[in-house]
């Protein structure tokens, strides 16, 4: 699935990735490629990222690696939608 992360800003990533888990009012979901349509409110947290394929190095000050997972930290939460597999995260 593809993956846009936006602040009011900038795009702060875009790239192609295997799975999304975020932190929702009602807890974490995760998200895979073929997901039935969905938008959802974030919270303050991190969002876990995981992708088969190898991020630009140039995110590196926006991802934290752990193993095989990348992470952003969504400071003040922000909305997640996704609909044909495009995931869009607003950040606030």
């Amino acid at each position: 699935m593809f993956l846009e992360i936006v602040s009011p800003d900038a795009q702060l990533f875009e790239g192609k990735v295997d799975s999304i888990t975020a932190p929702g009012e009602a807890g974490f979901f995760q998200v895979l490629n073929n997901h039935a349509p969905i938008v959802s409110t974030l919270i303050k947290g991190k969002i876990k990222i995981d992708s088969s394929e190898s991020l630009n190095k140039d995110f590196g000050l926006i991802f934290e690696k752990v193993g095989n997972s990348f992470y952003f930290n969504l400071p003040n939460g922000g909305t997640f939608q996704m609909n044909n597999n495009r995931v869009i995260i607003f950040v606030d």
